[in-house]
């Protein structure tokens, strides 16, 4: 399994895979994941909500549910993880034994931050993605997979997951209160994920996948409103994360080769997005050359900058 970046001129593959819009690149670049077996011998089925793709060892599943209500959005999304949990578990195989993990999860949601029947959109969600992960008996705390979670402007929830036969080893940010631990003023149910993790896709080598992270130290925001600031303490955040890694694995990331996305609140705002990144990681730099754009809102409304990324390093 291999994640990669390319060039692709069609620029409407980010909404046919429900996420948030691309913003213009020249040319666009997509994200693709790769399996060594052939497209003829892959299996490909829907279980519930979930559409899924495995190759027997890796497996890549989807959903999209519109969400009229607040208590539909909760039911709807722990509905949409118990029958991805399902997935995984029929697709490891009682022949063979094997299990499969959540390795990354991507939540899109429509209006993230708006209120919906006197709840935000995200604490609703929150709240049943937490109550799926427990009623599955999954890490819903410690050892939850690697996740993110943005708003877009239209269209259904979408969730996409990466899942594969190694459980995630989680990888936290000591700058960082883990999600997991928020305090109850971020709504009734935490956050269900890790601030990365740590897992081969292929042999001698481990991929660290890093969850979205913004200008967040301890569990406040820091810099509200100001991009700049918060684009360099989100930057602080990642190679905090990267250090952390460090201490698990002889693998050595580095942030200027790692796949990046870039997530936005305001479009406009990318110039100076883009400026910070190229002082900090060189404008020549694989990972900023690549980088996907997109206009999505962050999970608080004084957050305007949200990072990912994602790399793999010889062990």
């Amino acid at each position: 399994m291999l994640g990669e970046r390319c060039h692709d001129s069609d620029a409407a593959l980010a909404r046919a895979a429900g996420l948030p819009r691309l913003l213009a690149g020249e040319p666009p670049c997509a994200e693709r994941w790769l399996s060594p077996v052939s497209p003829a011998r892959l299996r490909q089925g829907c279980t519930g909500r979930v559409n899924w793709r495995s190759d027997g060892h890796w497996l890549h599943a989807s959903a999209r549910i519109e969400v009229q209500s607040g208590a539909q959005l909760r039911e709807h999304t722990r509905a949409l993880y118990a029958d991805l949990f399902e997935v995984l578990r029929l697709q490891g195989g009682p022949e063979g034994g094997m299990r499969l993990h959540a390795l990354k999860i991507w939540n899109y949601l429509p209006h993230i931050t708006a209120e919906l029947d006197g709840l935000e959109v995200y604490r609703h969600f929150n709240i049943g993605r937490q109550q799926a992960f427990i009623e599955a008996g999954q890490s819903a705390f410690e050892g939850a997979p690697a996740a993110c979670a943005l708003g877009h402007h239209d269209g259904p929830l979408t969730v996409h997951v990466l899942a594969g036969p190694e459980a995630p080893r989680p990888v936290e940010n000591p700058r960082q209160v883990s999600a997991y631990h928020y305090p109850s003023v971020y709504g009734p149910r935490s956050p269900t994920f890790s601030r990365a993790a740590l897992v081969s896709l292929a042999p001698g080598e481990e991929t660290l996948l890093i969850s979205g992270t913004a200008s967040i130290v301890g569990h406040e925001t820091c810099h509200a409103g100001d991009v700049v600031a918060q684009t360099a303490e989100t930057l602080r955040n990642l190679e905090a994360v990267i250090a952390s890694a460090h201490r698990q694995t002889s693998a050595r990331f580095d942030l200027r080769q790692m796949d990046l996305t870039v997530y936005l609140r305001r479009p406009d705002d990318r110039a100076a997005v883009e400026a910070v990144l190229a002082q900090a990681l060189g404008a020549a730099a694989p990972g900023l050359r690549d980088a996907l754009w997109l206009h999505a809102d962050v999970c608080r409304t004084d957050l305007l900058v949200e990072l990912e990324a994602q790399g793999h390093a010889r062990c």
